[in-house]
């Protein structure tokens, strides 16, 4: 019986895909093999000895002390693309609220009052100073060309509006998903001098930290709105309320409000509401609950932020085992000496590394005893080893 802690509420769709009679999930359990949680901070908790897995329930890992994970041989893994439509559609969102004056016009329309007739008139009166711009024809420019980069970009596009992409890591899957219309910028200055639009879908990182400052909002396209529904911090929330009072730019969309971005006139700051819809959620918790049984029963590993992709079928016949080690030479040496000298045949093996760390799955002919696995943890750079 796998034990399932879980730090959130987690969708029901996904915690239906871990069977009962087989997996006891909870919100207070002790001794969890794995971890289900969406933006409970993890970096204070006192990790378990029996942890195998962390799963996030969405894209951003930045509440998980991944580098701490990996040191203890534990994978954590994310749902990057299942909220990618919810986010796509609240950028569209973004645009056209910024783009018509939305806010403003309904703040002023809900405050009217006296007879029809004289709502009317004011109606009319008023609506002048609300009139905005249509999107067609406008450039967007988008950073970061993900799963949701590329559903913005080609969405934008649909609505007939000129986009730029840039994105020096984009995947060989995401290019072929990205519409042959999107134009590549050159770099980050080159696209805010050229949009009316950008928008930022990268990960916060210390290379993407600031990436919208003063120095490119100073040579940016005048009238230029900015979005931000990717993590905060990746915009300079200062230089933006600066070149708003400048009137550099149209407006500031974004999901992550301060107490400077909320006295700023041209803002319009949203609850976290990027993956705030009930498919978007049910996605998440699906994938990753999907992703943690995968791996505490076969050893797969998919969408991993920290381990090395690993996916080895079984076909039927064989006991599985599983070695997380530092990546450094001649571990899969020493690991298979240990089952030799115990007498066992190997059947397959798969070995993968990504960084500093390393995983091995080998299907062994004959059950392996604890005296194997006691062996291998002896093995210097082992982190974990589990029968499957």
């Amino acid at each position: 019986m796998y034990k399932i802690l879980t730090f959130n509420n987690i969708s029901v769709k996904g915690l239906d895909r871990l069977p009962r009679e087989s997996y006891e999930v909870a919100s207070e359990i002790q001794h969890p093999d794995a971890v289900l949680l969406r933006s409970y901070k993890l970096h204070d908790w006192n990790v378990p000895d029996t942890l195998k897995a962390v799963g996030r329930a969405g894209a951003g890992v930045n509440n998980i002390p991944v580098d701490k994970m990996t040191q203890r041989g534990i994978p954590v893994f994310n749902a990057p693309g299942a909220n990618a439509n919810a986010v796509k559609e609240l950028v569209l969102s973004g645009m056209l609220l910024s783009a018509r004056n939305l806010l403003g016009a309904w703040d002023y329309t809900r405050n009217l009052s006296g007879t029809d007739e004289a709502l009317a008139k004011s109606v009319e009166a008023g609506k002048k100073q609300f009139v905005g711009f249509e999107l067609a024809g406008r450039t967007l420019g988008v950073i970061g060309l993900g799963a949701i980069g590329v559903k913005v970009a080609n969405a934008a596009v649909a609505l007939g509006m000129n986009v730029m992409g840039y994105d020096p890591h984009i995947t060989v899957k995401n290019a072929w998903q990205l519409s042959a219309e999107v134009k590549q910028a050159a770099n980050v200055d080159d696209m805010l001098a050229q949009v009316d639009f950008v928008t930022v879908h990268v990960p916060l990182i210390d290379a993407t930290r600031g990436m919208i400052n003063a120095d490119r909002l100073a040579n940016a396209k005048p009238g230029l709105t900015v979005m931000n529904f990717s993590r905060g911090g990746i915009i300079d929330d200062k230089a933006v309320c600066e070149a708003l009072d400048a009137d550099k730019l149209n407006a500031y969309v974004c999901d992550f409000p301060t107490n400077d971005l909320l006295k700023q006139k041209g803002v319009i700051a949203l609850p976290h509401l990027g993956a705030s819809t009930n498919e978007a959620e049910d996605n998440c918790a699906i994938m990753v609950a999907d992703q943690i049984r995968d791996y505490l029963e076969d050893g797969t590993v998919i969408n991993s932020v920290n381990f090395p992709e690993m996916y080895m079928p079984r076909n039927g016949a064989g006991h599985r085992l599983m070695v997380v080690n530092s990546n450094v030479p001649h571990m899969i040496e020493q690991i298979s000496k240990v089952i030799a000298n115990a007498g066992l045949n190997i059947i397959d093996m798969l070995n993968r590394s990504r960084g500093e760390v390393a995983c091995t799955l080998v299907d062994i002919s004959a059950p392996v005893t604890q005296n194997v696995v006691d062996e291998m943890k002896q093995i210097e750079g082992v982190l974990t080893v589990r029968v499957l």
